[in-house]
């Protein structure tokens, strides 16, 4: 969004009192408004109805090449963002803020109307858009994100879900269109929800990686993930498991 707009809708959810106010933690602040400066929420946004902001991630890095992700610790494909870097960035766009943190991940649970309506209910949202191989658990944690799922399937990053779950909501909100439409929402597929994921620095305020991790025992590094994988999917989605019971 550039920065004429985003200091134009700022000023006209301040006229209006705007009561949702969204502020997006992305890798591609570029990627926004996107769909939602069309339509309905185009509309809703240029009218001051709602309000949105991003923050770049990478404005929070402390080194010269502005790193943010690290190799997973265990080792595996991919890469996953610092917790340092992430956390800097989401104290930034919470500070004195109360509004729920969000995190578009495909292990979240599944958004549903009834969450849609919450939020839209609530001041807004801070949403963080994850890439590369996922996010840092102890982030997830420790800045206790609720991680929100749009299907059964991976994207290249949260923006896109991030959009769609903003449409969701700023469609409902009051004066943005006539009664709000409610709708249902198809249940994954089959699988098993991801593990939780760590990478370094190996120590970050006072939580460590599970020693597992960093052993080099590999075998023990599967039979963890696939616990903590098959422990994630008993607790958020008991729909995704197997006939067969789970190895005790």
């Amino acid at each position: 969004m550039a920065p004429a707009a985003v200091a134009a809708a700022r000023r006209r959810a301040r006229e209006n009192n705007v009561a949702f106010r969204a502020t997006i933690l992305t890798l591609y602040p570029d990627m926004f408004p996107g769909l939602l400066g069309q339509s309905l929420s185009g509309k809703a946004l240029d009218r001051g109805d709602w309000s949105l902001d991003c923050v770049q991630i990478r404005d929070f890095t402390t080194d010269r090449h502005r790193t943010v992700d690290d190799t997973p610790a265990g080792g595996g494909a991919g890469m996953v963002l610092k917790p340092d870097v992430l956390a800097k960035a989401i104290d930034h766009a919470s500070e004195g803020d109360d509004r729920p943190r969000l995190l578009m991940s495909p292990r979240g649970k599944p958004l549903s109307q009834k969450r849609v309506r919450e939020l839209a209910a609530s001041d807004g949202a801070i949403i963080v858009c994850g890439r590369f191989e996922g996010v840092d658990q102890r982030v997830i944690d420790g800045r206790q994100l609720e991680e929100i799922s749009i299907g059964d399937y991976i994207l290249s990053g949260g923006e896109p879900a991030a959009m769609i779950l903003l449409d969701a909501i700023v469609r409902i909100l009051p004066g943005v269109m006539g009664n709000a439409l409610s709708g249902e929402h198809e249940s994954f597929e089959g699988g098993l929800l991801e593990h939780p994921h760590y990478t370094r620095p190996q120590v970050w305020e006072g939580l460590e990686i599970p020693g597992v991790l960093t052993s080099g025992n590999h075998a023990a590094i599967d039979r963890w993930r696939r616990e903590e994988a098959e422990k994630l999917t008993r607790e958020r989605r008991p729909d995704l498991l197997p006939d067969q019971p789970f190895r005790k």
